[in-house]
């Protein structure tokens, strides 16, 4: 999280930075901001896609699996919940809701 204080208030003021979906905290929505398109494969970009996943989709992380930190995550889209491979969730960015 980037703080930028605000001179009139003399109050910091928090600005989402994206994030990747991995790394985002559970169960706090977000927006997509952008999808890696080239770090994935092209059967996997497209399966996203089919998914009506893509930048300004809401977003939000259920659960992180705890296989030795690489396992899969679950994540809704929209009011699906899908299972998505850790390094496919490392290429969406997200933008955390404030």
């Amino acid at each position: 999280m980037l703080l930028i204080m605000n001179r009139s208030m003399n109050a910091p003021a928090a600005i989402p930075v994206p994030v990747r979906l991995a790394h985002l905290p559970r169960q706090r929505p977000g927006t997509v901001s952008a999808v890696d398109w080239d770090a994935l494969a092209k059967p996997e970009a497209r399966r996203l896609r089919e998914l009506g996943l893509d930048e300004g989709v809401e977003v939000e992380l259920l659960h992180r699996s705890s296989f030795f930190g690489g396992g899969p995550i679950a994540c809704r889209i929209g009011r699906m919940t899908v299972a998505l491979r850790r390094h496919v969730a490392a290429a969406i960015h997200v933008t955390p809701a404030a």
